[in-house]
């Protein structure tokens, strides 16, 4: 894997005109390994939306150096999404292949053959006929990781991925996270835990809707900047003003 950098230029993004991520610039480099940290409501999941392409610039740009959209994965949070759905783990795992197969087309044997070993990697060998509804949330934690597997993408998004799960599944989980920064892909993940972001990421943005601080862990959540995002929540009104450079 040697996905190319993803730069942010004087990156700003709101919702109906109302704030969400201000005048943010850096980059993620080529297989780096990012936690992105901050307050509720500092941003973080619109970062990830618009860093996949699927939350429009109201300024700036992220430069993506001519990754294809199905080179970038997202895995969304879990609690977002609607799991009365009829459809089985096998489906859903085999969903991360439709950006090189296609959306309308079948998927071949060896299509399908690869969401069943994708499903035994994350420990959910024989559940390819199970219905997403009758999971846990642990298990369909696994089976949204198994679709990253799938997709085989040398970006990948992580939102929450380790909300509402037991610790035997979010080690198991963050063992793949692992062997995806091992293989060089380039892995950005929202996450809450400090302590686990102390050990497992190397490199964390912290933003509250402004950026904070971006670089080395230990430098980006030093008491200092932790502080200013504390302070940065505290000055948020209820019903912020509507940003000046949205459109």
């Amino acid at each position: 894997m040697s996905p190319p950098t993803i730069r942010l230029d004087d990156l700003t993004l709101s919702h109906e005109r109302h704030p969400a991520v201000h005048h943010l610039s850096g980059c993620f480099a080529p297989g780096s390994l990012t936690a992105v940290v901050g307050p509720n409501g500092a941003g973080k999941t619109t970062l990830l939306r618009a860093l996949a392409g699927l939350h429009s610039l109201d300024s700036g740009r992220i430069d993506r150096s001519g990754l294809r959209p199905s080179e970038i994965a997202l895995l969304p949070q879990s609690s977002a999404l609607d799991r009365s759905f009829p459809i089985s783990c096998l489906d859903v795992v085999a969903l991360g292949q439709w950006g090189r197969s296609g959306a309308f087309r079948a998927l071949s044997r060896p299509q399908r053959d690869a969401a069943g070993r994708a499903l035994a990697t994350v420990g959910l060998d024989g559940f390819a006929a199970r219905p997403i509804g009758s999971l846990s949330a642990g298990q369909f934690q696994r089976v949204l990781f198994a679709r990253l597997l799938a997709q085989d993408a040398p970006v990948l998004l992580l939102d929450e991925p380790f909300n509402a799960v037991d610790e035997r599944t979010e080690a198991d989980l963050m063992a793949l996270i692992r062997s995806w920064h091992a293989e060089g892909r380039t892995v950005i993940a929202v996450l809450h835990d400090l302590q686990l972001v102390y050990a497992e990421f190397p490199e964390t943005l912290l933003i509250a809707r402004g950026p904070i601080a971006w670089g080395p862990t230990a430098q980006a959540l030093a008491p200092a900047n932790r502080q200013r995002a504390r302070m940065a929540v505290e000055a948020w009104a209820p019903d912020p003003a509507l940003c000046r450079t949205a459109a």
